[in-house]
């Protein structure tokens, strides 16, 4: 697990430490405190033969003294981060004035500690200090496997059953086969539709997703094959579709489940034949096209209820994708948790947010109906409200501490009705549904078993904030 989660320190065994000090004494003891304690270390008097050693060996963490004759540890540092950025750096002086510590720490040092050190906080800023660098090249090291293995980088998951499903992906990728995609909402089914776009030979064509669950029924299919001048009122002018825009491309159909019939016959059409015909045209469009379609909706229970077209469900699976929820796959939590702080750290120009060990535990047991969605938008939310490097269970949202929207728990006033406060409940799970789908109104009114339409009129009447939509997992 990524210790940017954990802060699990275990990982941090059998590290190669370099040690550049001037003082014999110093070495030796720290020498033999770090080999008892199963490090490897290395040792350099002064500063350039240290420098000469980082330049044809590998370390792990770096403890460097501040004062030393010559060049002094302050003066080393920028070099040394020029030459390995990533190394960890602990600052070793018998002066700990605040000038020095600030001055260490503007030159890139990342701790730094005071002589005479006691043993096992300094042990302890050692083993964080390397666990916290080799879980970011943990993190490191997963992107850049899958973007060389499947020209992605933001798939992040190595539980066996992604590993299967990435395989797979490997495989049909190259091909031209159309491909199905299911899943519950939030496990990111449009990421693994962009990689197979991407690790294809169509990858410098277009991509072109939509949802259709989002367009209205009497636009879809002028949406998605075009129009030409004068097809209905509206159309003032000639209108490319999506398939069109998509030629040589992939076109991603997501929320496939929600389309239609009468649509989904032409989109049959265009399948098999290649060529479609636009709204109110003469003369039909030949292109060529990937589909992949994403459905969260059960296809063949669709069908049974005459809700989708066979041949249209058998036209679309001839590679069927089974994309698992996050709760069968709870041992991707820590790294998906870590991706996503640093993610958010890095665009609000933060510190690099951690989770304390409570708050870990919590996402571990919590069931995630939301999947990988929700906890992203967690994620964003504990960097943002965190006013400390570590973000803490009360800052994540109520329902991984097990809370409920209890009257005591809503700090109503004391005038408040129940009237009032059933308003404020119905508004408050109102609001969280949305969050967690993206605030897409449309899966939020099918997770709550309420029309779309009741749903809006709730959310006017509740006066329910709606944020932008994010195209993300």
């Amino acid at each position: 697990m990524p210790e940017a989660a954990t802060l699990d320190t275990s990982n941090a065994l059998g590290a190669r430490i370099l040690i550049i000090d001037d003082e014999a004494g110093i070495r030796d003891s720290l020498e033999t405190l770090l080999t008892f304690e199963g490090f490897t270390v290395e040792m350099a008097p002064e500063g350039q033969s240290g420098l000469e050693m980082l330049s044809s060996n590998e370390y792990d963490l770096l403890l460097l003294d501040l004062s030393m004759p010559g060049e002094s540890g302050i003066d080393l540092l920028p070099r040394i981060k020029r030459m390995r950025p990533e190394l960890p750096v602990i600052m070793i002086t018998a002066y700990g004035t605040v000038g020095n510590v600030v001055d260490a720490l503007r030159a890139g040092a990342d701790n730094f500690v005071q002589k005479p050190w006691d043993n096992e906080k300094l042990l302890a800023d050692i083993r964080t200090a390397i666990a916290k660098q080799r879980s970011l090249q943990e993190v490191t090291q997963l992107r850049r496997t899958l973007k060389q293995r499947y020209s992605f980088d933001n798939i992040v998951g190595k539980s066996d059953v992604m590993a299967k499903l990435l395989d797979t992906v490997a495989q049909v990728a190259p091909a031209k086969t159309t491909v199905l995609i299911q899943g519950e909402s939030g496990t990111g089914k449009e990421l693994i539709a962009k990689a197979i776009h991407t690790a294809s030979p169509r990858h410098d064509k277009p991509f072109v997703a939509i949802n259709t669950g989002a367009v209205p029924t009497d636009l879809l299919e002028s949406t998605l094959f075009g129009h030409v001048k004068g097809a209905f009122t509206s159309a003032i002018a000639t209108k490319k579709g999506l398939f069109e825009a998509a030629d040589g491309g992939t076109l991603f159909l997501d929320e496939i489940g929600t389309m239609p019939l009468d649509t989904q016959a032409k989109v049959l059409r265009a399948l098999q034949e290649r060529r479609f015909l636009p709204v109110g045209g003469t003369t039909e469009i030949a292109v060529d096209v990937r589909i992949v379609a994403a459905t969260n909706v059960n296809l063949q229970t669709a069908v049974k209820e005459g809700r989708f077209r066979e041949d249209l469900f058998y036209r679309l699976s001839v590679i069927n994708l089974d994309l698992p929820p996050l709760r069968q796959r709870r041992e991707d939590i820590p790294l998906l948790a870590a991706h996503f702080l640093k993610r958010y750290s890095d665009e609000n120009g933060f510190e690099l947010r951690t989770l304390a060990p409570d708050a870990l535990r919590a996402m571990m047991d919590y069931e995630w109906p939301g999947n990988v969605r929700e906890l992203e938008n967690a994620m964003e939310r504990g960097v943002v409200l965190s006013s400390t490097p570590t973000v803490t269970l009360e800052i994540l949202p109520q329902q991984l501490s097990g809370t409920v929207y209890t009257a005591a728990a809503l700090d109503t006033k004391a005038d408040s009705s129940l009237f009032d406060i059933m308003e404020e409940i119905e508004r408050r799970i109102i609001s969280d549904r949305l969050e967690r789908c993206n605030w897409n109104q449309t899966e939020a009114a099918e997770f709550l078993k309420i029309p779309l339409s009741t749903l809006n009129q709730k959310i006017k009447r509740l006066n329910v904030e709606i944020k932008k939509r994010k195209d993300r997992e």
